[in-house]
């Protein structure tokens, strides 16, 4: 089978009901809205989240958390992913994007100390933490803030 010969399954799809086609039809005049109310008018209708004059659920539910604007966020990776690189690589955010190991830099790069490191290897990344900078060097390798 090829892209070109895909086809829904028989009975699986309708032809969309045509309305105001008529009053033959029976979707005519009217155009399946009924005669009088809301619901009936041209702009007619509630807004999304109204439940009639009832406190709607989104106000019934308590609000949790705090998010910190001015927060910084960063993508993490530990010492073990760095392994895949060769020996004697400079690993930069780009190249880490490249490799699939960060999907996205956000407010920077942090390198962990979980894991080995075999390699040595320039780590150039936003931040480090101790053990991170400790496993890098024992490896022979550099840990180089941005």
């Amino acid at each position: 089978m090829k892209l070109h010969e895909l086809r829904a399954p028989e009975g699986s799809t309708r032809a969309p009901k045509r309305k105001g086609r008529g009053t033959g039809t029976g979707n005519g005049t009217t155009a399946g809205r009924g005669m009088n109310g809301q619901k009936s008018r041209s702009g007619g209708g509630v807004r999304l989240g109204f439940e009639g004059g009832q406190m709607p659920l989104y106000r019934r539910i308590p609000k949790r958390g705090f998010k910190n604007i001015w927060g910084t966020e960063y993508t993490v990776l530990n010492v073990s992913a760095l392994n895949r690189f060769e020996d004697g690589a400079t690993v930069t955010p780009e190249t880490l994007m490249e490799a699939g190991l960060a999907k996205q830099v956000k407010d920077g790069i942090k390198i962990l100390g979980n894991g080995n490191l075999e390699k040595n290897l320039t780590v150039q990344a936003h931040k480090f933490s101790k053990t991170a900078v400790e496993k890098i060097e024992a490896a022979g390798g550099k840990a180089e803030v941005i």
